[in-house]
C-alpha cells in the first residue's frame, strides 16, 4: 500500500479578516479546487468573495517555504467572476490549458438565475482573460454550460446530483480524455446518496482554443470504500488529480457526519494506475509509515500534483472553523480568523510510490 506522512501544514489568507458581504455578513472562503502551472498554485472557493477587484478564483505563487499569500492575485475576468461554486480545476494533458468547473448541483428550469452554478470554463494557461464557456446554451447573451448540464443529466440518469471531481487522461482517440467525478445523485438536494461514481468523454481541441466532445458522456469508474478496512465514515468522492509523472490517477473521497452530537469530519486518499483505472480495478488506500490508514484531519476537497514528489491538500471544512494540528492559534479567535486563513498539507511520493505527505490548503479556514 502506499505510505505517506505530512511533513508541512498551515493557514494561508486569502482577503482581509473580518471582511463582509452586502448584507453585512462575515465571508468565509470554503477552498475546494487547487491546480498547480509548475509556478503557482491556483484556487478556488465554492462560495463567493465580494469586493471589487476580488473573485472566488485566485493564484499565488509556492517556493520551498510554502505558499506565499502576500504576493495572492484575484482572477478577476467577469467570466469567472460570475461563475458561482467552483469544485475543481484541471489542466489538459498537454498542460497548455486549464479547465474549471462549478458543482452543477441546481438549475432553475424556469428562468437563467442559477446559471452561474452550471459552469465548466477553459483558458490558455496564463491566460484567464481568453477564457471561455465550454458547451454554453445555443441562445445568445445566455451564459452557462447548459448544453454540458444536458449532456451530464443523461449520462447521469437522476434529476439531482453534484459535480465535485474534475481531470483530464490521456486518451487513444482526440486530444484526451475527461472525467467528471459525482459526490452525490439523488431525487433531490435533500434526498440523496454519497456516491464514488466518475463518467467521462472523450475531446478534441478546436481552432478556437475550446473543447469538443467527440462521444457522449458515460460511465468511466466507481469503487465502494465500505468494502475497505480502516474506512469508518460513508464518504462520496471530492476530488480527481491526473499525475503525469507516474501515470497514475488520485482520487479523494471526504466525509460530513454526526457522532452524537458532534459533527465528524475528515476524507481518504486513494491512487491507482491509469492502466488499472481504464480496466476497472479497485484503488489503493493511501495509509501512514506505520500502515495505519492515512484518515484526513479535515474535509479535503482538492488535490494538486506539485512535482514527481509533491502533492497538495486543500480542505474545505464548510462551518466547522476548527484549526485542529494545522496552526497552534486559539480555536476560540476563529470568529474572525476563520474568515482569511486557509489550511495546508502537502504529499510526497518517490520511486512510484507515495512515501510521505506534504503541504494541502484547507479550505474552511478561509
Amino acid at each position: 500500500m502506499a505510505k505517506v506522512r505530512i511533513t508541512q501544514q498551515g493557514t494561508i489568507h486569502c482577503f482581509p479578516a473580518g471582511l463582509k458581504d452586502e448584507d453585512g455578513k462575515l465571508v468565509n472562503a470554503e477552498i475546494s479546487a487547487v491546480a498547480y502551472d509548475g509556478e503557482r498554485l491556483l484556487m478556488a472557493s465554492d462560495k463567493p468573495i465580494p469586493g471589487e477587484g476580488r473573485s472566488a478564483v485566485f493564484s499565488l505563487p509556492l517556493d520551498s517555504r510554502g505558499p506565499d499569500d502576500s504576493q495572492l492575485e484575484y482572477l478577476t475576468t467577469p467570466l469567472i467572476r460570475q461563475a458561482v461554486k467552483y469544485e475543481d480545476f484541471a489542466l489538459t494533458t498537454d498542460g497548455r490549458h486549464m479547465l474549471a468547473t462549478t458543482g452543477f448541483d441546481r438549475i432553475d428550469s424556469e428562468s437563467h438565475a442559477l446559471n452561474a452554478y452550471n459552469h465548466l470554463l477553459i483558458w490558455p494557461l496564463g491566460e484567464p482573460d481568453e477564457v471561455q464557456v465550454v458547451d454554453p446554451d445555443p441562445r445568445d447573451g445566455v451564459e452557462g454550460s447548459l448544453e454540458f448540464r444536458q449532456k451530464l443529466e443523461a449520462a447521469i440518469g437522476q434529476p439531482y446530483y453534484k459535480i465535485e471531481g474534475l481531470a483530464v487522461v490521456p486518451s487513444d482517440k482526440g486530444d484526451g480524455l475527461i472525467l467528471f467525478g459525482v459526490r452525490e445523485q439523488g431525487n433531490s438536494h435533500d434526498d440523496f446518496a454519497y456516491v464514488r461514481r466518475v463518467i467521462g468523454a472523450r475531446y478534441a481541441m478546436t481552432d478556437s482554443d475550446n473543447i469538443e466532445f467527440i462521444e457522449d458522456l458515460h460511465d468511466v469508474y466507481a469503487f465502494d470504500p465500505a468494502e475497505y478496512e480502516g474506512v469508518n465514515h460513508e464518504c462520496g468522492l471530492s476530488s480527481l488529480e491526473y499525475d503525469p509523472y507516474h501515470a497514475r490517477l488520485y482520487l479523494v473521497t471526504s466525509f460530513e457526519t454526526e457522532q452524537g452530537s458532534e459533527e465528524v469530519i475528515g476524507g481518504y486518499l486513494w491512487v491507482l494506475s491509469l492502466s488499472d483505472f481504464h480496466a476497472g480495478k479497485p484503488p489503493t488506500l493511501v495509509t501512514h509509515e506505520d500502515g495505519r490508514v492515512l484518515e484526513l484531519e479535515h474535509k479535503a476537497e482538492g488535490l494538486a500534483v506539485l512535482d514527481r514528489e509533491r502533492l497538495f491538500v486543500v480542505y474545505d471544512n464548510d462551518r466547522n472553523h476548527e484549526l485542529g494540528s494545522v496552526d497552534e492559534r486559539d480555536e476560540r479567535g476563529l470568529e474572525v480568523v476563520s474568515q482569511a486563513g486557509g489550511m495546508i498539507s502537502r504529499l510526497w511520493h518517490r520511486n512510484g510510490r507515495l512515501d510521505r505527505l506534504r503541504d494541502g490548503f484547507p479550505d474552511h479556514l478561509f
